[in-house]
C-alpha cells in the first residue's frame, strides 16, 4: 500500500507542476484532464501526508518512552504514543477506503425518481417533501436540477416526479438514496392527532449517454396523447405528450410536461436511457455478485432505508444504524452527515467482502 501510495504522490506533484505552466490552458481538454484527475487524487495525497507525520512523531516519541532518563517525561511520551497509534490506525483504514475501486459511474449526472407509495394523500405530500430536500441539496452543491416529467396529485404533492440533477460527481453523492423513505407524522387533516405512516419510493439512475446504450427505433412503440392534469383534466390543447414502450424490455417512460412534442421526447428518451442501462447492469450484477452484507449499495428499491419521525424530530437511517435529531435542517438539504456515512460504509463493506 505504501508504495503505492508514494507513486500517487509523485504523480500528484506531477500535476501540480503541469498546472503550473501556461501551455496548460491552451488545450482545454487536456486542462480539464489533468485538473480532474489532479483533484480525484488530492484526497487521497493529504490523508498520506498526515499519515507520515503521524508515523514520524510516533517513532520519536516512542524513542522518547523507551530512552529518557526522565521518569515523567517517559510516561507522557507513552501516553501520546498510544494517541498516536490510534491517529496511525485510523489513518490506514482510511487511506484503504481511499484507494478502493471508484465507481465509474460515479461522476456522471443522476436521474432521480421520486413516487408515492403507500399511504394515499400523505404520501404525494412526502414526495414533495423529498423532492424540496433533494431540491435544496442540490442548490447548495452548486449543480442544476431538470424536471423531466411531472404527475401530481388532486391534493398537491407528487404521484410521480422524475429529474435530472446535473453536475460534478451528482450520482455518486445520491445513490444511496435509492429505496423506500417512510414518514411518520401526523396529517394536517387528522382531527384526532393519530400519527399515520406513509412512504414514497426513490430510484437513483446514472444518466446514460447514447454511446452507452444502443436501442433500435424498431424496439420502440411511441404514442402521442394529450398532456393531462390532476384528476385527468386537460391541461393542452394538442397532441404534446409522449409514452415511449421499449418493446423488447417492456419499459414504458412518459413525458407531457413540455408544449412541445419533441422536447418530450427527447426528456422521455433519456429517462429511458438510462432505466435501460441500469437494468442491464443489475442482470449482469446478479450473475457474478453475491449478495452484501449492508443493503448500502445493492440498489434493492423495495428495501426500508429510512425513516423521518416528525414528532420526535428523528430521521434513521436503517442501513448503517444511524440516527439523527436534525429533521428540520435535514428536509432543508442538510443530508451531508448522512450521505457521507454510507459511502463510508460502503467502501468499507466492499473492501471486507474481498
Amino acid at each position: 500500500m505504501l508504495e503505492k501510495l508514494q507513486s500517487i504522490s509523485e504523480r500528484y506533484d506531477y500535476l501540480n507542476e503541469v498546472l503550473g505552466t501556461e501551455d496548460i490552458f491552451s488545450n482545454q481538454n487536456r486542462y480539464r484532464e489533468v485538473s480532474k484527475e489532479h483533484s480525484d487524487i488530492a484526497p487521497i495525497v493529504q490523508t498520506y501526508q498526515k499519515y507520515l507525520k503521524v508515523i514520524n512523531e510516533l517513532a520519536e516519541t516512542e524513542k522518547l518512552s523507551k530512552e529518557s532518563e526522565d521518569r515523567e517525561l517517559r510516561e507522557i511520551a507513552a501516553e501520546e504514543a498510544g494517541e498516536l497509534q490510534a491517529q496511525k490506525e485510523k489513518l490506514e483504514k482510511e487511506l484503504r477506503v481511499l484507494l478502493s475501486p471508484i465507481d465509474p459511474a460515479d461522476d456522471k449526472n443522476a436521474i432521480m425518481e421520486i413516487r408515492a407509495g403507500t399511504g394515499g394523500m400523505e404520501a404525494a405530500l412526502f414526495a414533495a417533501d423529498l423532492y424540496k430536500m433533494y431540491s435544496r441539496f442540490i442548490e447548495r452543491m452548486g449543480w442544476k436540477l431538470e424536471d423531466l416529467s411531472v404527475s401530481g396529485s388532486d391534493v398537491g404533492g407528487f404521484k410521480e416526479i422524475i429529474f435530472l440533477v446535473k453536475g460534478k460527481n451528482a450520482y455518486g453523492r445520491l445513490k444511496f438514496e435509492g429505496g423506500v423513505h417512510r414518514v411518520q407524522r401526523v396529517p394536517a387533516t387528522e382531527a384526532s392527532g393519530r400519527i399515520h405512516t406513509s412512504a414514497a419510493s426513490v430510484v437513483v439512475l446514472p444518466e446514460a449517454e447514447e454511446v452507452e446504450i444502443n436501442i433500435e427505433p424498431n424496439d420502440l412503440q411511441i404514442d402521442v396523447f394529450r398532456a393531462t392534469g390532476p384528476g385527468g383534466q386537460s391541461v393542452n390543447t394538442t397532441d404534446s405528450a409522449v409514452r415511449i414502450t421499449h418493446k423488447p424490455s417492456g419499459l414504458v417512460v412518459t413525458c407531457q410536461d413540455e408544449k412541445s412534442q419533441h422536447k418530450n421526447k427527447a426528456k422521455a428518451m433519456k429517462v429511458l436511457r438510462s432505466r435501460l442501462l441500469d437494468k442491464i447492469k443489475s442482470e449482469e450484477m446478479e450473475k457474478t455478485v453475491g449478495e452484501r452484507r449492508l443493503q448500502v449499495g445493492t440498489g434493492d428499491r423495495s428495501v426500508k432505508i429510512r425513516t423521518y419521525n416528525f414528532p420526535e424530530k428523528r430521521v434513521t437511517d436503517h442501513r448503517i444504524n444511524l440516527t439523527l435529531y436534525k429533521l428540520d435542517s435535514i428536509l432543508q438539504g442538510s443530508i451531508d452527515e448522512i450521505l457521507e456515512k454510507l459511502k463510508i460504509a460502503d467502501q468499507t463493506d466492499n473492501l471486507a467482502s474481498k
